[in-house]
């Protein structure tokens, strides 16, 4: 290939749902430089929202799931018999390990190797962590065609997670939390890992955005005080400890609204089912709302008084948290995780001992017994994320890795 022609750059995302990771990527994928690089990205799932990738990059969506192998483990895991002769367990798990390999992985390995054979690619960059992109960095191994993995949580240190490490030619931390973590656990070498905070549209994020139209679809009324906490409905991003909070709060603040704000995977539909369940049981009807999915997130953020980020495992970085701070809104997050390097205690944000329901109530109920407070704290935060985070700067960053691993 002439070397003023656009290097090609085949993008591979298999994450659980439209969440943080595919965002950025987007991000990334608005402010590559095409005269230098040639993107095409490649879904495993598909809907209107993935569909709009086709509007910014060459799209191709190839099934990864046929079927549920999450539904079935959530199904068999809990039915105590099995554990009862000797070895049966294993054999169960290995069985729907197996058929999640023939039906699930091998066809979109088959169907990815196609499509890369065709597209030829100078360069495989996974959305996602080594073991769910596996068949991306096979396929680079097939192809003699270096691979870039991006790596946006903690790991667990299991066998096949090492063996999936071994796989990329590079890495791609979102924060040094993460760049620590796949270091230690997983022996990866410094010099194979880069860390480049996750960057966002600032000029999309319009701080005049109208927040009053949220609170009429949520119903939430003019006088109430609302608090989000954004993020998909799934165990570890901490609705159950928010939930505990607003139980907390429930007499503290009058007119409280706590809003549960993100949509819900179809592998965890019964989770939002334990949730909604969660509410009646413990008497929160009349201030937990959920508001599932919302795609305009400025009106949103504009449409609450607190962001909360709970998560219970540490976030890789947290988007909403960096989203939220960049539209000047007060926000409370764990003091784990990448939230730690994004937010100065007391100073742009607060954070809460991670998993403590009455920590993030104390936090909750300290911001709003001071108005002036919430103020300084988001008009500092912004100040903080527009010099540190940015889609430009995340697309120089990487494109600069890119350079490095073509050379």
């Amino acid at each position: 290939m002439p070397s003023n022609l656009p290097k090609k750059i085949l993008y591979v995302e298999n994450g659980i749902g439209y969440g943080g990771a595919i965002i950025c990527l987007r991000h990334l994928l608005r402010n590559l430089d095409r005269t230098r690089f040639k993107p095409m990205v490649v879904t495993g799932r598909s809907g209107p929202q993935y569909q709009e990738i086709a509007s910014e990059a060459e799209w191709k969506h190839i099934p990864d799931r046929h079927i549920d192998i999450v539904g079935a483990h959530r199904k068999i895991d809990p039915i105590r018999w099995i554990d009862k002769p000797p070895g049966l367990r294993f054999v169960v798990n290995q069985l729907l390990a197996r058929a999640d390999d023939l039906i699930n992985f091998l066809p979109f390995f088959i169907h990815l190797l196609w499509t890369a054979l065709r597209f030829k690619p100078d360069l495989i960059h996974a959305n996602n962590e080594p073991l769910c992109n596996r068949a991306a960095l096979l396929v680079g191994k097939l192809l003699k065609t270096p691979t870039l993995c991006h790596v946006r949580g903690d790991q667990d240190g299991s066998r096949l997670m090492k063996w999936a490490f071994k796989l990329p030619t590079h890495f791609i931390a979102v924060s040094r939390w993460v760049a620590d973590s796949i270091h230690v656990k997983m022996g990866i070498p410094h010099k194979q890992i880069s860390t480049i905070y996750d960057g966002l549209e600032m000029p999309d994020l319009d701080r005049q955005a109208d927040g009053k139209s949220f609170r009429r679809v949520a119903a939430i009324n003019d006088d109430d005080f609302a608090v989000g906490l954004v993020g998909m409905l799934i165990p570890w991003k901490g609705q159950e400890i928010f939930l505990e909070a607003a139980k907390l709060l429930q007499d503290e603040i009058p007119k409280l609204k706590m809003v549960c704000i993100g949509g819900t995977p179809d592998d965890f539909i019964p989770y939002e089912h334990k949730l909604r369940n969660q509410v009646r049981d413990i008497g929160l009807e009349n201030t937990v709302i959920f508001s599932g999915h919302y795609a305009d997130m400025p009106t949103v953020y504009n449409g609450l008084d607190i962001v909360v980020s709970a998560s219970t495992s540490p976030e890789p970085l947290g988007v909403v948290v960096v989203e939220a701070m960049a539209m000047s809104r007060p926000v409370i997050a764990p003091d784990h995780g990448g939230a730690v390097e994004i937010i100065e205690n007391h100073e742009t944000g607060r954070l809460f001992k991670a998993r403590c329901a009455t920590g993030l109530a104390e936090a909750i109920a300290d911001l709003y017994w001071s108005k002036e407070k919430r103020r300084t704290l988001g008009e500092a935060a912004r100040n903080h994320v527009l010099s540190t985070f940015s889609a430009h700067t995340n697309a120089m960053n990487v494109q600069n890795i890119y350079t490095t691993l073509l050379k």
